[in-house]
């Protein structure tokens, strides 16, 4: 028998009783009938069903068949040779981009679109900024020509710098809607517990010489970049105070900017309002111990809310006194993690707190303590020769000098000594800290376990600050300072999504993505832009994020593109 060449495979499907569907492989060709004056399938051999056909036979069967085909024939078209055109970054930005639109990012900002007309694609250069935030931070005139040049931003082909600045403008308009709608869509689709609330702040400097001047109508609204409590140590330099609050799974729900002279004591209020206005139902505040005052209690308190928080142990505080001076032995909650609960007051006075004790980080105070004391007693024996200014101005450093303060005491000669019982009381001390909470029915593990995953919103400042590079700060206005900071939170907040659904670090699936090309080819009759081809561990993490493969051939274009 003598076998046809235009063979092909085609793909056929049953339907079975238990409402399932089996698709089969057949091997075919078509066969025109003269007297019907039709073509018919004639079935040369059937592969059986598709999952289980022996992809490597078939893959050993193409190999045989490209012996014989002369290899430029791959590279002819009808009437001529293909030509690469480009091959830009597609893998990372596909996926950022897929990742927008499932978590409803994109459609929120395009509804407040709808409302107002623009001749310029807001969402998409939205997008771009926050895809170039993730995989190749820098200023806005970097992400011109990033766009346009270097990679695929899937509906943009080209944008401007003024596009961009236009378009964090708007991003700015909308904040607390955006937000908003963001936080509901992202906590729908990733079912997020928000149960509890973590939130903290960081700064972040501009290297300027003079802070920004109000202009005179009572608001320091614009006059963002003050000087104030650095947590870079930069205090030299004038700053923004920036505010994050995350879930429990570390996924961040919204971000605040705030003067740069602003203490974390003074920000409660303004977050706590607005977290209400989202109607959150029950939510326990999660916060270090630079929120603990009396009038924050208070206002974490409001519409039902409760709060977790840090308790400055060297406070002097009398409740603060009596919940560290509680006996008892601790209770074990996991290797170096150790708690004791301690009631103090009664009726609306009651107070719950909980003292947390890690038995390494004890004898870690410990010699750092030792090292300290020693060095303080070699510059109390300088002190001897030391004599008129000079004493004074050495006396007064140590005085106020931010540890060694905490073991001096002054004799009424003006005489400086180690003060032992201050040692003791510091021992005391030693790898504990004091978590206070208003509420009652949270387990002392759980208000231990809770307060700890602070920790994930410090690792979301520094993403911010190192991955994302949320400096330097190229804009020198407080709205287009202010609209950075929020492109940063939604590209961290991709970030986190994509590390709690892969459970891989950003670093490691931005590698496994990079490789992805989109390759723009051009012959006599057009151009098509062909993706290359997908491993399987970019299959995987596609899938572990439930978000649509890119597929082979993502468009055809005319033959003068």
């Amino acid at each position: 028998m003598v076998y046809p060449i235009d063979m092909y495979i085609r793909t056929v499907t049953r339907d079975n009783k238990n409402g399932t569907t089996t698709e089969y492989l057949q091997l075919a060709h078509n066969e025109w009938d003269k007297e019907k004056k039709r073509s018919n399938v004639n079935v040369l051999f059937n592969l059986g069903r598709k999952e289980e056909v022996d992809v490597k036979a078939l893959e050993r069967l193409v190999a045989s068949i490209q012996k014989i085909i002369d290899p430029s024939a791959h590279l002819k078209t009808v009437n001529g040779t293909l030509e690469i055109l480009s091959a830009k970054v597609f893998g990372g930005a596909w996926f950022l981009d897929q990742l927008w639109k499932r978590l409803g990012i994109g459609s929120s900002i395009r509804q407040l679109l709808s409302e107002r007309e623009f001749e310029i694609p807001i969402e998409r250069a939205i997008f771009a900024m926050v895809a170039n935030r993730v995989l190749e931070p820098g200023s806005k005139l970097s992400a011109e020509h990033w766009v346009n040049e270097c990679v695929y931003i899937p509906s943009l082909p080209e944008v401007s710098v003024h596009q961009l600045y236009r378009s964090m403008d708007f991003l700015l308009e909308h904040d607390a809607k955006i937000q908003e709608d963001v936080f509901f869509s992202v906590a729908s689709v990733m079912n997020l517990e928000v149960d509890l609330i973590y939130f903290d702040t960081t700064s972040t400097y501009f290297e300027i010489e003079n802070p920004d001047e109000s202009n005179g109508n009572g608001s320091n609204e614009d006059a963002l970049r003050q000087y104030g409590h650095s947590k870079d140590h930069r205090a030299d330099l004038p700053q923004a105070v920036i505010g994050m609050a995350v879930t429990k799974e570390g996924i961040p729900i919204r971000c605040w900017v705030f003067s740069g002279e602003t203490a974390d004591v003074s920000v409660v209020e303004q977050v706590k309002k607005d977290l209400n206005g989202w109607k959150l139902g029950r939510v326990v505040s999660v916060m270090d111990r630079g929120f603990a005052s009396d009038d924050n209690f208070v206002k974490l308190q409001i519409a039902g809310g409760h709060y977790i928080i840090g308790e400055k142990m060297r406070a002097g505080k009398p409740d603060v006194t009596a919940a560290m001076s509680k006996k008892g032995p601790f209770t074990k909650l996991r290797e170096n993690l150790q708690y004791k609960e301690c009631i103090v007051g009664d009726g609306e006075r009651r107070v719950c707190y909980v003292i947390v004790f890690n038995p390494a980080e004890a004898e870690k105070n410990r010699l750092t303590r030792e090292k300290h004391i020693k060095t303080l007693e070699e510059e109390l024996k300088k002190l001897g020769d030391l004599e008129g200014k000079v004493y004074t101005k050495t006396v007064c450093a140590l005085v106020a000098h931010r540890v060694y303060k905490r073991y001096l005491k002054t004799l009424e000669s003006g005489k400086l000594i180690i003060d032992k019982a201050k040692i003791a009381a510091e021992e005391k001390l030693d790898g504990k800290y004091l978590i206070r909470t208003s509420d009652d029915s949270l387990s002392p593990a759980d208000i231990v376990l809770g307060y700890k995953q602070l920790m994930d919103i410090e690792r979301g400042f520094r993403t911010l600050k190192t991955d994302l590079e949320l400096r330097p700060v190229y804009h020198r206005t407080s709205d287009r300072i202010k609209a950075h900071v929020l492109l940063c939170w939604l590209a961290l907040l991709l970030i986190r999504v994509a590390e709690n659904e892969t459970g891989k670090t950003w670093f490691n699936l931005d590698r496994a993505l990079d490789p992805l090309k989109l390759i723009m080819l051009r012959s006599p009759d057009g151009t098509v832009s062909q993706c290359t081809a997908i491993s399987v561990e970019q299959k995987s993490i596609f899938s572990a994020c439930k978000l649509q493969i890119p597929a082979k051939i993502l468009g055809f274009g005319s033959a003068d593109h």
